[in-house]
């Protein structure tokens, strides 16, 4: 009998736990779910005869050892900076560990240690990271396999809300962290075009999108994310001139959200004085230049550029950032914690919405002289308000590579990402058997997208 020990009972868990309860009979698993509130982990169980649940406490130092000494196996749900806490005893007590977040610092450390122990700490086998990873490298792979050379790469990912459920003018609801969306993009986004290197800076981030079609879904837009570059080694593509990856949204959305980075309301570095007593429409007009002889809307609109009567001055206008009687009731509250209440109110994802991952990776290559592009792309629909697209498509790629780690099908040690053929391959053949799957298109355009 193998054990295994699932720290935490979340949204993004509720996938990965059902495949580990479902499949633990066959491969005669007993699955504990940890959890500082045990009675989520209790419901995630869901009576299961081989399921238990227990309160855990990541800082606990005495309870983590313990619980770590009774796995074979420990996935780590945490918040990404804890998972250090448990990877060091797992390290220490011959334990593998799997989770869904980026490589930390912390983490990297431990690889010659982990190699030692003969155990691997397997990161970045969620969604983005992970099912993108892994299937950019099935097909780098096959390109390189005929001879290819790679010449550009693109890849673009988004969580929205699936069609028969967008029903407000921005096309999005949140989906998952609010705090995440409404920073998003800051800083200086890097990548490299036709072997230049581009940088664009946060307040330029949001009026340099690109189109883009992803199979039978229509149009979005691309907004670039925050570093590219990395991504070159990390693909074994160190020389290629063409490396962009960025985040998925739907038309107009950008034009919009770039109103609010000019004007300041996604800045969380001060606080407002008597933000509590604000209404929304104070909160606009503290941003804004004072002309008594103009409205609110009337000075937004010449400041950010734009039309009154625009799609863009209409998404504004619906959030309720005009509305002179609601009160902000935040104290103490940097602009961004201002509008991030705001949109959990109007953006909120309902019980009977079902939201959406969108995927898409643009190779560009050359065979024999003859310049070639593929598309590959991917959308995945939540099933329901538990097993969402977000929680499929981050929980089943690190459920399945936890069964692979324990039949022994995986057996590479130390600190891992899922860009090798052992550990993409199987997962990703796997994932098609639950409608997780990519579609290739061979375009004869040489056209990429521009930045």
């Amino acid at each position: 009998m193998k054990k295994i020990l699932v720290i935490g009972a979340g949204l993004s868990a509720s996938t990965l736990i059902k495949y580990l309860l479902d499949n633990s009979t066959q491969f005669d698993w007993k699955i504990t779910i940890g959890d500082l509130d045990p009675d989520l982990a209790m419901r995630k169980v869901d009576g299961h005869p081989n399921g238990s649940s227990i309160l855990f406490d990541a800082f606990d130092k005495n309870q983590c050892w313990e619980e770590i000494s009774k796995a074979d196996l420990v996935i780590s749900l945490l918040p990404a900076s804890m998972h250090y806490l448990i990877a060091e005893d797992c390290v220490k007590q011959g334990k593998p560990m799997v989770t869904a977040s980026y490589v930390s610092k912390e983490i990297k450390n431990l690889d010659e240690e982990a190699r030692k122990a003969g155990v691997i700490l397997l990161n970045e086998i969620g969604v983005d990271p992970g099912i993108d990873h892994m299937s950019a490298m099935r097909v780098i792979d096959e390109i390189k396999g005929f001879g290819g050379k790679l010449t550009a790469f693109r890849s673009f990912t988004g969580g929205l809300v699936a069609p028969k459920h967008d029903n407000n003018p921005w096309n999005y609801k949140f989906t998952w962290a609010p705090r995440n969306v409404v920073l998003a993009g800051q800083g200086t986004a890097q990548i490299i075009i036709n072997g230049m290197y581009k940088y664009i800076p946060y307040h330029k981030l949001f009026s340099r999108t690109q189109r883009i079609n992803v199979l039978d879904y229509g149009e979005f837009e691309a907004y670039l994310n925050r570093d590219s570059l990395k991504y070159r080694s990390i693909y074994g593509l160190d020389d290629i001139p063409t490396m962009v990856r960025g985040t998925l949204r739907r038309p107009g959305y950008s034009k919009t959200w770039n109103v609010l980075v000019q004007l300041g309301a996604t800045d969380d570095t001060y606080t407002l004085e008597d933000s509590e007593n604000m209404s929304y429409r104070d909160f606009i007009e503290t941003f804004l230049r004072f002309q008594p002889k103009k409205t609110v809307e009337q000075n937004l609109a010449a400041y950010a550029g734009i039309d009154e009567d625009s799609a863009a001055m209409y998404r504004l206008r619906w959030l309720g950032l005009f509305d002179p009687k609601k009160k902000i009731e935040l104290k103490n509250a940097t602009p961004a914690q201002i509008l991030q209440k705001l949109l959990e109110e109007k953006w909120k994802f309902e019980t009977d919405d079902r939201d959406m991952i969108v995927m898409q990776h643009q190779f560009g290559f050359e065979e024999n002289g003859v310049k070639e592009k593929i598309l590959s792309s991917m959308v995945v629909e939540g099933d329901d308000p538990v097993h969402t697209a977000m929680s499929k498509t981050v929980g089943l790629p690190a459920a399945i590579a936890s069964k692979l780690i324990l039949t022994g099908e995986i057996k590479l040690t130390g600190v891992q990402i899922p860009t090798v053929k052992e550990i993409y391959e199987p997962v990703l053949d796997e994932l098609e058997k639950y409608g997780i799957k990519f579609i290739e298109e061979k375009i004869e355009t040489e056209d990429f997208l521009n930045y």
